[in-house]
């Protein structure tokens, strides 16, 4: 490995406990990946990228019973803390938190940080159909700010019916992100709470596109929210390129984000090699980067939110 190979803030994992909960839950759902450290640690190899901060994918731990919840996040940030304390250099972890449950979501971000030394933490982009903008969650986002943590934002599938044949990850996901980010925005999640850093996946949906849509339009949700202010607001949000460096999606995201909030993801194991290949192809040669800002994207962002995986 170099001093530039990636860090991976979109990745993800499977531990055994968590496999089995979802295929008692959904026997034919959503075709799950296989997973181990060493296949995790080979496609990291063969895709140069030195370390993957793990994080539990949709539909994340909660399952409508609090209790459960708890234990089933507990488990597996337990089984990834293990990981991270055998290969601190290769893998991080981002902490599932059981929400709605916002009592046992504070209680397990005191356990995450302060007994298993998380970089961060993951949330669905809704729990139970709450947005996180929501005012229930105000409490954790208030504890999330004490410890200036990094949030990892991973959309889940919404309220709203799925296109028929159509699966949610494919067109859903990425608008139930745009969902979340505009409700914490127009909320001002992230204005009441700058410690915070939220990291959005796949380059925050359609956020870049709609921006300045949402900017512009303001004034229409009754709050005599500035254009500018509604944007400042947005630019706030970390980004990552997870199946999100296409030829159309990246002229958007370089216009739209702050350089420095923009991350390599690469979303394995449930994103195919072929795809995560031809996304780092596109992210490598896309000529309209300033100087280092492929750098940048691949690690000195992301070493910027992690010191520790600082090479």
């Amino acid at each position: 490995m170099t001093d530039s190979a990636r860090i991976d803030v979109h990745q993800h994992i499977l531990p055994p406990s968590y496999r089995r909960t979802l295929i008692d839950r959904n026997p034919e759902g959503w075709p799950l990946p296989e997973w181990s450290p060493g296949s995790a640690i080979a496609a990291m190899d063969e895709n140069e990228i030195t370390t993957g901060v793990l994080s539990i994918s949709a539909p994340g731990t909660h399952f409508g019973d609090d209790a459960r919840a708890r234990e089933t996040a507990r488990a597996g940030n337990e089984f990834t803390a293990e990981l991270v304390k055998d290969r601190p250099d290769r893998f991080g972890l981002f902490a599932s938190l059981p929400l709605p449950d916002v009592d046992g979501a504070l209680a397990e971000v005191a356990y995450a940080f302060d007994t298993l030394n998380a970089d961060g933490v993951t949330l669905m982009t809704n729990a139970g159909g709450r947005y996180l903008g929501d005012p229930a969650f105000e409490p954790l986002w208030a504890e999330l700010d004490a410890r200036a943590a990094v949030v990892f934002v991973h959309p889940t599938e919404s309220e709203l019916p799925a296109l028929p044949g159509i699966v949610a990850p494919i067109v859903d996901f990425p608008f139930d992100t745009t969902r979340t980010a505009v409700q914490m925005a127009t909320s001002r999640v992230l204005s009441r709470h700058p410690r915070v850093k939220v990291i959005l996946s796949h380059a925050g949906g359609a956020l870049p596109f709609l921006a300045y849509r949402i900017a512009l339009t303001a004034p229409l949700i009754g709050d005599g929210s500035d254009p500018e202010e509604i944007l400042a607001e947005l630019r706030r949000f970390y980004l990552d390129t997870a199946l999100a460096t296409s030829p159309t999606s990246l002229p958007a995201l370089r216009e739209f984000a702050d350089p420095t909030h923009i991350l390599y993801g690469s979303d394995g194991p449930f994103a195919p090699a072929t795809s995560v290949a031809r996304n780092d192809e596109y992210l490598d040669h896309y000529d309209a980067w300033p100087e280092g800002g492929v750098h940048a994207i691949n690690r000195g962002n992301a070493e910027t939110l992690f010191p520790r995986l600082a090479a």
